[in-house]
């Protein structure tokens, strides 16, 4: 079956764009999984409305990306801080992968902005690897074929 004889609306690319495809979603992910986790703390770093932020983790909790741990300051109210879910460490390659195309394609005179290192101090590298255990380069052909999932377009 040729690829454009499949429906497009259950490519799992497009679901996942249903989510994260808002502006700001990633960028909320990203400083999540980074350790910004408290409500006004995100919107200090991110530079993000109010309103707009609480959107935004909405969606993500309600995709299971993101979920919520109340906390209580001495003297203060209870407040929701947000930690990211298996689901949520999962989209961590995609981060990584959209740093390193950043990296390499705008980065700028001065180099990286940051850069991602694993805990024992080397940084962190994105790789395609096939089940087989090759490394992809560029050139390699890689072609998407029909899942068990795939649908046909209906005219």
């Amino acid at each position: 079956m040729d690829w454009r004889e499949l429906d497009s609306a259950t490519c799992s690319i497009a679901r996942t764009m249903t989510v994260l495809g808002e502006p700001w979603t990633v960028l909320v992910l990203r400083d999540v999984l980074n350790g910004v986790r408290r409500f006004d703390e995100l919107v200090d770093h991110l530079g993000i409305a109010r309103n707009v932020l609480t959107r935004r983790l909405g969606t993500l909790v309600d995709a299971g990306l993101v979920e919520t741990r109340e906390y209580r300051e001495p003297g203060r109210r209870a407040r929701r801080e947000y930690r990211p879910t298996t689901a949520g460490y999962d989209l961590r390659p995609v981060l990584l992968a959209l740093m390193a195309f950043g990296d390499r394609h705008s980065a700028g005179e001065a180099g990286p902005p940051a850069v991602a290192v694993h805990e024992c101090g080397a940084p962190v590298v994105v790789q395609e690897v096939c089940a087989d255990g090759h490394v992809l380069v560029p050139s390699d052909r890689v072609r998407v074929v029909p899942g068990p999932g795939a649908r046909r377009r209906t005219a």
